[in-house]
């Protein structure tokens, strides 16, 4: 017994079929919208996790830095002095009158910051440049491995890894007139510098006194980074120039230095922002001021806010301070990034 051939022309389903084909699909389709709608908190927990991870660390920043920075913005349009301490937004409003003083050389305050300035470039330029110099030579001494390199580089790390406070502390101690280490082994040791001993802490040789302390406590920095970028150039390059004939000199010129181009830009600008605002060394070898040799601005910032209380014109000379290290920042980073684009154009 033969079924009846179906009705249906070919390419369409049946009704029914049809039916429960669209039935099936709109209970897919609304069951993936409610698992999308599921997960869709869950993704957003997770992309807003990162920013709750960041918060207490945004939080102390603005606390710590930005805040005080606003404060002392503000503070250095006021006349802000002793007798205004208890209230300092009852100080009277002043301008720009409180930077016009800090930049007017004809006058002893814009006089005595000018020296200051000088002087702080001066001792910035020779500790940087002495501790990269150092850093650097070090760094390519300690490069191959030799008996008690390990030893060695941490006998460098030591003026880094000791505190700050106790450091300089220490040197204050050295540089004493009378009983310190330093005149010491110079006169009594050496028999050099004449029958009187050396004021190390006063007069013109506090300046030279402060740039000891300042290079042997930051070149170990610089020996850290610059070991740690040598370790990224292949020894393959040294080999083949040592098989074409190039001597030590020749292959620190031609494939050491330029291989350390981006680690030393960067380097070389942290040291010069360390430095250049360091303050923890003039203030604990040298007290609450420092001698002319050595006033160095960071001091002279403190000594015009909190030894002459003058709180407006030390705000205002810190202002200025780091309007001209946003400059300087920008200028070399500026010029950095032409160069390198150029080089790598070649």
């Amino acid at each position: 017994m033969t079924s009846a051939p179906s009705t249906v022309p070919p390419g369409t389903g049946s009704p029914t079929g049809s039916a429960t084909s669209s039935a099936a699909r709109t209970a897919a389709g609304g069951t993936g919208g409610v698992l999308a709608r599921v997960r869709r908190p869950g993704r957003a927990r997770q992309s807003a996790l990162p920013y709750l991870l960041l918060l207490p660390a945004l939080l102390l920043e603005l606390l710590v830095h930005l805040v005080p920075m606003v404060m002392g913005i503000l503070m250095s349009f006021r006349k802000l002095t002793q007798f205004f301490i208890r209230d300092w937004s009852r100080a009277p409003w002043t301008g720009f009158d409180n930077y016009e003083l800090a930049v007017d050389v004809n006058r002893p305050v814009g006089r005595a910051l000018l020296d200051s300035f000088v002087t702080t470039c001066l001792f910035t330029f020779l500790s940087v440049a002495l501790c990269w110099l150092l850093g650097t030579a070090a760094a390519v001494f300690t490069q191959h491995s030799f008996r008690g390199r390990g030893l060695l580089r941490a006998l460098f790390f030591v003026p880094y890894a000791l505190p700050a406070y106790a450091a300089v502390i220490t040197w204050a101690f050295m540089f004493q007139r009378d009983n310190g280490l330093v005149n010491h082994v110079i006169h009594d040791q050496l028999g050099l510098g004449g029958a009187e001993n050396t004021f190390w802490l006063i007069g013109d040789n506090s300046f030279w006194a402060m740039l000891t302390v300042s290079v042997w406590k930051s070149w170990p920095f610089a020996f850290l980074i610059v070991t740690a970028a040598l370790q990224n150039i292949p020894g393959d390059l040294y080999e083949a120039a040592a098989l074409d004939g190039a001597g030590v000199w020749q292959q620190i010129r031609r494939i050491t230095l330029p291989s350390l181009g981006a680690v030393n830009q960067v380097l070389v600008l942290v040291l010069f922002l360390w430095t250049f605002n360091d303050f923890n060394t003039p203030f604990l070898l040298f007290g609450r001021s420092a001698p002319e040799a050595a006033d160095l601005v960071s001091i002279h910032i403190y000594q015009s806010s909190f030894v002459t209380w003058n709180f407006g014109t030390g705000s205002a000379m810190s202002v200025l301070l780091l309007l001209f290290l946003l400059l300087v920042t920008a200028a070399y980073l500026l010029l950095t990034g032409r160069g390198r684009k150029d080089a790598d154009a070649r």
